[in-house]
């Protein structure tokens, strides 16, 4: 429409039963501009960390695949995005004038012609969330690495992937993921990452610790240059770093020299793993006499370095148990209640800790995930929890 003047906004003022002396004298008379009505416009609420982040010249991104819900990354955190609606229209209004700027500007022109970029009756809100990382392992697991001579690295186009292609299709930061790598002690193999076969793995284990038997070294003292030359002509050298890497915290002393303290948790537990992954299920005191006889001389075994690997059956006569890893577990919250109570119909707190802790959000405690997806109820004096739905 035609552009107003001062007396039409009087006069509009007056019929909205409004007293001028109590508005600021400049008006802004709002248009729609041509491109307004093709709901281009997309909101973002930022919480003030993320909005220094943009500020910073830094890129915030969406990830996930087409069948995925969206996510969005800074460099080191994941958020998750849900559409929240508004009941007011709000507007787009470039170089929109905020009633701080018009009292500092007393000069300004009284009416300001603006016209309407867009306008949107929802925006996108962000909640942080846990990264998605299980399909690293998934993804990494498509083709284990075998070794130097495996037939298989040599004919096949096996699957490969570099730290671009994860951050395309895993949903987390940068950081979460290179971390996460970290954790399930991923290793670069001529430019791609690579998880270890387990056997492979174990494999370059026993080569280590049986190294450090016949020299005599103590466990927190394994020199890492008298590793790779007793043992590069059996393996790569690249590889018998890696183990030392996977199974033992670096360190350099006084001289400049390299060592690694190694560690009897993670050590004894794969070879745990070794042992369960050939039975269905173990009778528990034979398996106990194994493993001790199975671990490095001068290693200790204990129950609770195998939390969130073997679920150890009290109820059962002679008690068992059997191979149960936390990450073959599903990564959604229900679904992986579902399948811990259709392994076990009911659990006791301290049984069922190590298969949820990992679901925890920020600040959250496996109390209170408990009570959100199972019921509790007491057997022989002691509290157990069952499903909250029948399990199919």
């Amino acid at each position: 429409g035609a552009m107003r003047n001062r007396e039409e906004v009087d006069a509009t003022l007056q019929t909205a039963k409004l007293n001028p002396a109590e508005l600021l004298p400049a008006v802004h008379c709002l248009s729609f501009g041509p491109q307004a009505g093709t709901g281009e416009c997309c909101l973002l609420q930022l919480e003030p960390g993320l909005c220094a982040e943009l500020e910073a010249g830094n890129s915030l991104v969406i990830r996930g695949e087409k069948h995925e819900q969206a996510v969005l990354c800074s460099k080191d955190k994941t958020y998750d995005m849900k559409i929240a609606d508004t009941s007011n229209m709000l507007l787009f209004i470039p170089g929109c004038k905020t009633p701080e700027q018009l009292k500092a500007d007393e000069a300004s022109c009284n009416i300001i012609h603006s016209q309407i970029a867009g306008f949107s009756s929802n925006y996108w809100e962000l909640r942080r969330c846990r990264p998605k990382l299980k399909k690293l392992r998934k993804l990494l697991m498509e083709d284990p690495y075998e070794g130097p001579d495996s037939q298989k690295d040599q004919t096949l186009a096996f699957s490969k992937y570099t730290t671009e292609d994860f951050l395309s299709l895993i949903q987390a930061s940068e950081e979460e993921i290179l971390c996460h790598l970290q954790v399930i002690d991923a290793c670069k193999i001529e430019g791609y990452w690579r998880i270890l076969e387990f056997d492979y793995e174990m494999k370059l284990l026993n080569h280590v610790t049986q190294l450090i038997d016949s020299e005599s070294w103590s466990f927190s003292k394994v020199p890492l240059r008298t590793c790779l030359e007793e043992l590069g002509s059996l393996e790569p050298k690249e590889m018998i770093e890696h183990i030392l890497l996977s199974y033992g915290r670096k360190y350099i002393d006084d001289a400049g020299e390299v060592y690694f303290e190694m560690r009897e948790e993670k050590i004894c537990r794969a070879i745990a793993q070794m042992l369960l992954q050939n039975a269905v299920k173990f009778n528990l005191a034979e398996f106990q006499e194994v493993w001790q006889q199975s671990v490095p001389e001068g290693m200790t075994t204990r129950l609770d370095q195998l939390k969130g690997l073997a679920l150890v059956d009290k109820s059962s006569r002679p008690e068992t148990i059997l191979l149960l890893k936390v990450e073959d577990l599903p990564e959604d919250n229900q679904e992986r209640f579902n399948s811990l109570f259709s392994i076990r119909e009911k659990w006791t707190e301290a049984d069922i800790t190590p298969y949820i802790q990992d679901l925890c959000a920020e600040k959250q405690t496996v109390g209170a995930l408990l009570t959100k997806y199972a019921r509790s109820s007491t057997q022989n004096g002691v509290k157990v929890y069952n499903s909250r739905r029948p399990i199919s």
